[in-house]
């Protein structure tokens, strides 16, 4: 995966499978916002961004502003529709929502001013 986050509005996922698009998104891009999610809402709960009573923030308000690519090699993906533009298989959602939420909070982490100014603007935006 690779990510960015700007001020302009809306978002731009493009995913992959196996090198080839998935314009339809599929398992993987809901593993991908599932995530996401959990490792955004983590940090900012850590950090106390979010108060306990606070409700977390959604992948909607997450990935508003946000450029991503979700990218994907499977030994043997399953497809869904003739055009295979969207990619099925449950244990692919799980997969890629671990790795996100591992990596990604890692990442956080390691980088606090640039984690402080994301989850500063995403908090900021949902009050």
């Amino acid at each position: 995966m690779a990510l960015r986050w700007h001020d302009r509005p809306g978002d731009r996922l493009v995913s992959f499978a196996d090198s080839a698009p998935t314009p339809e998104g599929g398992t993987h891009v809901a593993g991908f916002h599932d995530g996401l999610t959990a490792a955004v809402n983590a940090y900012a709960r850590g950090r106390r961004s979010l108060t306990p009573a606070d409700p977390g923030l959604d992948a909607d308000r997450i990935t508003e502003g946000l450029t991503a690519v979700v990218s994907v090699r499977l030994d043997h993906p399953e497809f869904l529709g003739a055009t295979r533009g969207r990619l099925g298989g449950a244990e692919v959602r799980a997969c890629v929502e671990g790795a996100v939420r591992e990596h990604l909070g890692a990442w956080l982490e390691e980088h606090p001013e640039q984690a402080a100014a994301v989850v500063a603007h995403l908090v900021r935006g949902c009050r």
